[in-house]
């Protein structure tokens, strides 16, 4: 009896022969998507497994085993979790989180500012980090084992060793405590002038620059130095090729996948591991919404928030796989 399967493989494999990137693009979505519908099942599980009860929480010490059964009842919570998982499950497929617990107030309308808030911290860390970690990078090769080198690295070491918090608080103490000249807490809202916006953002804009420019600096002179060894460059140095130029036109182009990785990892913390900097700064995103919601119990923000963060990690991780397949010329160009 013939395998069913046998021509589906067939025919899979005269597609990557013939459509080699686009076999390999669309393997890396479904990946993806598997993999956020494994990470929503351990979310959910995961909440439902943490100890405590949101009924007793929010009816404190006046709770009687009533009440509690009334608003669980109330919640669903009574409901087997398979049928609340799916249920969830489906509301999330169509953008809907369900309602907060604690304020009955959409979890999405809620959601959708504060994770404006994040990206909007985000992208100014990432718009003065990813050029400088870069132009850093290739600096420290250009002057490679001189004393730019090392001070840079000296740096990037010290920045590394440091965790987020300490960082934050030495930037607040220092500027807004001693010099007043930064702003803090950094708060923002609806209709806030865009200077006071920026001014806001600056401490915690400085606290992740620092926290993810050294890795992806050091991730990117190690790139360069990997290739700087192939013919290719030493053949642009024959030819009178300067030092710096040989970096810029030849061996940063060549290292453009490890570097691409790095990066996106690191953009990807920049939305994702904000908790810790946003609640130092008290700063009205993702990070502190998720942190409150944990106070008091509410599920619903936890369960969407952590799903978020998941969806943003993975979308990047998959932007990153794929920018590495297409700057591959071995793919691009398949014999």
């Amino acid at each position: 009896m013939a395998n069913p399967l046998a021509g589906v493989y067939a025919a899979r494999h005269r597609l990557k022969e013939s459509h080699p990137l686009t076999v390999l693009i669309v393997e890396r979505l479904g990946l993806s998507l598997l993999l956020l519908w494994a990470v929503s099942v351990l979310i959910f599980a995961g909440i439902e497994a943490l100890p405590g009860d949101f009924a007793q929480t929010y009816l404190g010490q006046s709770a009687t085993p009533q009440s509690i059964a009334n608003i669980r009842a109330d919640l669903g919570l009574d409901r087997p979790i398979t049928t609340r998982y799916f249920e969830w499950l489906g509301g999330v497929v169509q953008g809907d989180f369900g309602n907060s617990w604690a304020s009955g107030a959409p979890v999405t309308e809620q959601i959708t500012k504060r994770l404006g808030n994040s990206l909007f911290l985000a992208f100014f860390a990432a718009a003065i980090s990813v050029p400088l970690a870069v132009g850093l990078g290739m600096v420290a090769v250009h002057y490679r084992n001189r004393i730019p080198d090392r001070v840079i690295n000296i740096l990037s070491l010290a920045a590394i060793s440091l965790p987020e918090f300490f960082i934050g608080y030495l930037l607040i103490v220092f500027f807004a405590v001693q010099l007043g000249v930064a702003t803090f807490p950094s708060t923002v809202y609806d209709g806030m002038p865009w200077s006071e916006r920026m001014a806001a953002i600056a401490l915690p804009t400085a606290t992740l620059v620092m926290v993810v420019l050294a890795h992806m600096m050091r991730m990117t002179r190690a790139a360069i130095i990997s290739v700087m060894s192939s013919a290719y460059m030493e053949t642009a140095e024959l030819k009178g090729l300067g030092a710096f130029k040989a970096i810029v036109k030849h061996a940063a182009p060549n290292a453009i996948a490890p570097i691409v990785n790095v990066v996106a990892l690191n953009l990807a913390y920049l939305v994702v591991g904000v908790v810790v900097v946003e609640v130092v700064f008290v700063y009205p995103g993702m990070g502190q919404y998720m942190v409150d919601a944990v106070t008091v119990r509410d599920m619903p923000v936890v369960q969407a928030c952590g799903l978020i963060f998941a969806a943003v990690y993975i979308l990047l991780n998959m932007v990153a796989d794929l920018v590495a397949i297409i700057a591959n010329p071995r793919l691009r160009h398949p014999r």
